[in-house]
């Protein structure tokens, strides 16, 4: 009789401890759904949802991963506020520890102006001061902002998204931007005037980026001035030396350089052309109305914001044009 007490008292236990588990795994995933894990993520393009703010931020030069102190650093000066991020390059093409991201709080929005306790308040504590005008067309999507878990699960799911929409339309949309507004994550790329959403030290980098490169075109080209020079040199030198020839060699060989030029210089234009062209044509699919004389039209690079095609790979647009170049 005892001994099937203890059997029964056993079972009971194993119940209860199945049941428990059973809860549980039904409470996370309660919790993962609640979350977001089945939210369709829609990708689409037009107004943004948002106007010109104001807002407080850290630069910082690293890892992605790393925005999230900087996110806790804002939220702890003033919980109340917004909060915003900015990613300017694709981790998927840049190492980590050469990405470069803006992160804050947004201090006020449209007509409204920040308070100068506010801006001194953040001022203490390191962060700057900087101001976004409203963007004329963007990519946007939104993803609920439920639980810390929200986060994660936007990540994983909303840039995939923004990447292949991106790269179908071949759209130069960038900087990466995420709002943190009440119950939402607004995922907004600017498809025009990109510029105007880099901070005062991303622009910085990028001179710098742009006279680096420069001196190393400079360099590269007088390298490559010296050695034609010489094969000409050598060339001409051989060819003075039958002079029943000399007439005639001078004028093969004289015509040839300004040719091959004129040749390289043809299928230079050719290529950039092709480059420019992508961006319009994209930009048409999306059936959207660019007002005024066109400055600023969406899709387009901002006017100096990149110097040469290479930077631009480095932007979240490498995947576009790295398919546009296969096609090719």
């Amino acid at each position: 009789m005892v001994h099937q007490v203890s059997i029964m008292t056993d079972w009971v236990l194993l119940g209860l401890i199945a049941a428990l588990v059973v809860l549980l795994l039904l409470t996370v995933f309660g919790f993962v759904v609640y979350s977001g894990l089945f939210t369709e993520v829609v990708v689409s393009a037009g107004s943004p949802p948002v106007g010109n703010m104001t807002l407080a931020y850290k630069f910082r030069v690293g890892p992605y991963g790393e925005s999230g102190q900087l996110f806790t650093d804002g939220c702890s000066i003033s919980s109340k506020l917004c909060s915003i991020g900015v990613y300017y390059d694709n981790p998927h093409t840049v190492s980590p520890e050469k990405c470069r991201f803006a992160i804050g709080r947004i201090l006020s929005e449209g007509d409204a102006k920040p308070s100068e306790e506010q801006i001194k308040r953040f001022q203490k504590y390191g962060f700057k001061i900087f101001s976004f005008p409203a963007p004329s067309h963007v990519v946007m999507a939104t993803f609920p902002f439920t639980t810390p878990l929200s986060i994660h699960l936007a990540v994983n799911r909303v840039h995939p998204a923004l990447d292949t929409y991106i790269k179908e339309r071949k759209l130069c949309a960038h900087p990466r931007i995420e709002i943190y507004k009440q119950d939402r994550i607004y995922f907004v790329c600017p498809l025009a005037r990109q510029g105007d959403f880099y901070v005062p030290e991303m622009k910085e980098l990028e001179r710098k980026s742009r006279s680096a490169a420069a001196v190393a075109e400079d360099a590269q080209t007088d390298i490559t001035g010296v050695d034609t020079m010489s094969e000409t040199s050598s060339i001409s030198m051989e060819a003075t030396t039958d002079s029943r020839d000399t007439s005639v060699a001078t004028s093969i060989l004289l015509p040839f350089p300004a040719s091959r030029g004129r040749e390289e210089a043809d299928n230079r234009s050719e290529h950039s052309y092709s480059e420019s062209g992508a961006s319009g044509s994209s930009f048409e699919e999306l059936d959207l109305e660019v007002a005024g004389d066109g400055e600023g039209a969406p899709g387009l690079l901002p006017e100096g914001a990149y110097a040469g095609n290479q930077e631009v790979t480095d932007k979240w647009t490498k995947e576009p044009i790295a398919a546009e170049r296969g096609e090719e």
